[in-house]
């Protein structure tokens, strides 16, 4: 592990691209390999033997530009003509029973080999699953109530039914998805306990926290207090003795949101008298008219320490989405800007963060993260970063540099030399296109482009009406990074 931790971009853009790759990464530390999500277009990306060589799975959630090629991985492991194993799934045991009932359909029937019957497959014929993360010590569960009735019951992991005052079960009347709804012991307020506990809470969840132990000596940790979106969610922490890469997953950081969630008292609006809520096991409605607070104040503890000293691969929005840290948003987070690699963002964006990009290789050392190109390793020392239209550039400051950089209420953007830009200049660039790690002035002909050869060097090509012709170009990286 002197190497540090490698990680290959296999795909950053968001569900609603146009470029289309979704979210997937391949974690690399020492001879062990594991892919975080596979939203990504993994046969394309790595390809069937890349595959074979992969160590483990694990799955922030649930959402399809997470976990796209879950279903596809799992046949590919269990009928590929030369490589039958199962796949080996880390994640939480709330997302794991979202992945079982989600994969069903695709899953769970298939014909024998010689074609002639219609066959039922288990779930665990494709996925060897490891838990990460802590069990939770109540879940809602079917219990048979003879005559031939089952009925919904909360359980502790003795097998006992919790009472009334203790627990009960909300049916939402929108989607009949029933969801616990919990007292806790020492505030006595009602909460609902995924939401309200972190990991370490033993109250609500188990005192194994099942951190995953990789035979090259480094650990993988699920992390839940900082992941705040809707769905059940994990980061995961991957630790070495000297390096930690945090995926943070889809989430709101906000500093001020992540306090109000703690500290409001909320006043419960439920459709029955007081005496009818205390007597009731089951309760069709809302559970936000009987939730008293969201989160605990050891949550947000955990939260706003949870990536300390750590390099963070978070994900960004820049249209206010509800369920993402807004771009103007990263002042009031607990992100640090030298410590952080952005990811997840639209198709064009223009950051004073480092962004993520398809196929880019980064290395973590340390406390610090580098950009592996070739067998170098380079610092990521540019003045702003842009995305568009499937291309990726970086710009230096430049007083008089062809693009202007602007503050357009807190987001940024690009406008050319003679061109008005939205909102307040910040300073002057120049712009370079980044090619397999590699910098190249933005070419502003729209008859030229640059081509990569077979030979790895990059040509410009430069077309007009009696032909092309083109001419090895200069890397500008080296030069630029002495500046």
């Amino acid at each position: 592990m002197k190497d540090g931790i490698t990680l290959y971009v296999l795909g950053d853009s968001g569900p609603f691209s146009r470029m289309g790759k979704s979210i997937g990464y391949r974690v690399t530390i020492g001879k062990s390999s594991y892919l975080v999500d596979c939203g990504a277009p993994l046969f394309q990306q790595i390809g069937g033997h890349g595959l074979k060589e992969i160590s483990g799975l694990t799955v922030t959630h649930c959402h399809d530009d997470h976990k796209r090629w879950f279903t596809d991985l799992a046949l590919f492991n269990m009928y590929a003509a030369d490589f039958t194993n199962r796949v080996s799934l880390l994640t939480s045991e709330a997302i794991h029973d979202d992945l079982v009932a989600t994969s069903a359909a695709a899953l769970d029937r298939s014909l024998t080999r010689d074609s002639s019957k219609v066959i039922d497959i288990a779930y665990e014929d494709y996925i060897d699953y490891e838990i990460v993360g802590p069990r939770a010590r109540y879940r809602i569960t079917s219990v048979e109530e003879g005559n031939g009735k089952t009925g919904l019951y909360v359980i502790d992991t003795a097998g006992n039914v919790a009472g009334s005052e203790k627990a009960k079960i909300v049916i939402s009347n929108k989607t009949r998805r029933p969801r616990l709804l919990f007292r806790d012991p020492d505030s006595k307020e009602w909460i609902e306990p995924e939401n309200y506990y972190p990991f370490s809470s033993n109250v609500f969840y188990g005192e194994d926290k099942n951190i995953y132990r990789d035979k090259e000596g480094f650990t993988i940790e699920a992390i839940k207090a900082p992941v705040w979106h809707g769905v059940p969610a994990v980061g995961f922490k991957f630790s070495t003795d000297k390096e930690t890469l945090v995926f943070s997953s889809d989430t709101v950081n906000d500093l001020d949101l992540w306090k109000r969630l703690y500290t409001k008292k909320r006043k419960q609006t439920p459709g029955m008298s007081k005496k009818e809520f205390e007597a009731a096991s089951v309760i069709y409605g809302d559970i936000n008219d009987y939730i008293e607070r969201v989160w605990s104040k050891e949550r947000y503890d955990q939260a706003i320490h949870a990536y300390d000293s750590a390099i963070v691969i978070h994900d960004i929005s820049v249209n206010a989405g509800a369920v993402h840290t807004d771009y103007r948003g990263l002042k009031n987070s607990t992100l640090k800007q030298n410590r952080t690699i952005l990811t997840h963002g639209p198709d064009k964006i223009t950051s004073e963060w480092v962004l993520c990009n398809s196929e880019k290789n980064f290395r973590i050392k340390g406390n610090k993260f580098f950009e592996k190109v070739d067998d170098r390793l380079y610092p990521l020392n540019a003045d702003v970063y842009h995305k568009d239209a499937g291309k990726y550039y970086v710009g230096y400051k430049n007083e008089r540099g062809l693009y202007t950089v602007n503050d357009n209420e807190g987001l940024l953007d690009l406008s050319r030399e003679g061109a008005a830009g939205p909102g307040r200049p910040l300073f002057k660039v120049d712009l370079y296109e980044v090619i397999a790690g590699r910098f190249y002035p933005k070419l502003e002909d729209e008859n030229s482009s640059y081509r990569t050869r077979k030979d790895g060097r990059v040509e410009l090509v430069e077309s007009t009406e009696e032909g092309s012709r083109g001419r090895i170009v200069e890397d500008y990286r080296d030069r630029l990074l002495k500046k």
